[in-house]
């Protein structure tokens, strides 16, 4: 059996300030082998509330801070979503992803048009030559790599409902929130250009409870010792996953909402 494991001190932080936190250990038992512990190291790892904490002190305020944090959909809300609609954002992130945000959201209303408000059985049917077509409309993003992945991604969800014999909403909703790095890779896996942050961006959009790797997320976890090598790699992932499944354990608060608050304790102080 293989994990990394995180054990924290019980001693609250309380007010302090967040640079006060170093004070508080936390031991990492990594598991490599059945065979035993191949090794132990101290980290020292904030714990739910110092992050709380400083996280309010640079946004303003408790009340500043919980307007900023982000909304999740119920499970039963995720179940109802359309398979249209996950479409629909998955292909919103991937046109969004390396272009100006600002001018994808202005075309949008014409993306909905040109691909049917994103039917899946619609798509599915579409040949190659009425594809081409489409990825030439100036009312839309005029990039056929993209363009493709409609129909690719809308072969992907059709896919996963034949297979699991549900929907697409009932299969995302159905997926355990404290593996939510699983669902990430299953879309890079099977979804086209779903890898990097679009999957997860797409996930959060929608309502899914997921934290996300941006780039102040990435430098806190980084700077704590928490990740270390390539962010995507399978260590890297179930280093960040069992730590924001244990803040989740400490506060009771989603997976989404303790991801901006770290954010808020890293970097420049944006919004992420």
């Amino acid at each position: 059996m293989t994990g990394t494991y995180y054990r924290r001190l019980t001693k609250p932080c309380g007010a302090a300030p967040l640079i006060s936190c170093a004070a508080l250990a936390c031991m990492v038992e990594s598991r490599v082998s059945a065979i035993g512990w191949r090794y132990h190291r101290l980290m020292a790892l904030p714990d739910y509330n110092c992050l709380y904490d400083h996280a309010c002190e640079r946004k303003g305020g408790e009340k500043a801070l919980k307007a900023l944090l982000p909304k999740t959909k119920s499970r039963a809300q995720l179940k109802k979503l359309g398979s249209d609609r996950y479409l629909a954002e998955f292909t919103r992130k991937i046109f969004q992803s390396g272009f100006v945000w600002r001018v994808v959201e202005k075309k949008w209303p014409q993306f909905e048009e040109v691909f049917w408000a994103f039917d899946v059985e619609r798509l599915l049917m579409m040949p190659d030559d009425m594809l081409e077509r489409k990825a030439q409309d100036p009312a839309i993003i005029r990039n056929f790599s993209k363009v493709k992945t409609v129909r690719e991604n809308a072969m992907m969800i059709d896919e996963t409902e034949r297979r699991e014999k549900q929907s697409f909403g009932e299969f995302i909703s159905g997926w355990p929130s404290d593996d939510i790095i699983g669902l990430w890779l299953y879309l890079k896996k099977y979804g086209s250009r779903l890898g990097g942050n679009s999957g997860p961006f797409a996930l959060r959009a929608i309502g899914v409870d997921t934290f996300l790797f941006t780039q102040d997320v990435e430098g806190f976890l980084r700077s704590h010792g928490i990740v270390d090598g390539g962010r995507t790699s399978q260590r890297a992932l179930k280093a960040a996953q069992a730590y924001f499944n244990d803040l989740r354990d400490q506060s009771g608060r989603s997976l989404a909402e303790l991801s901006r608050i770290v954010s808020f304790c890293h970097g420049q102080n944006r919004l992420q």
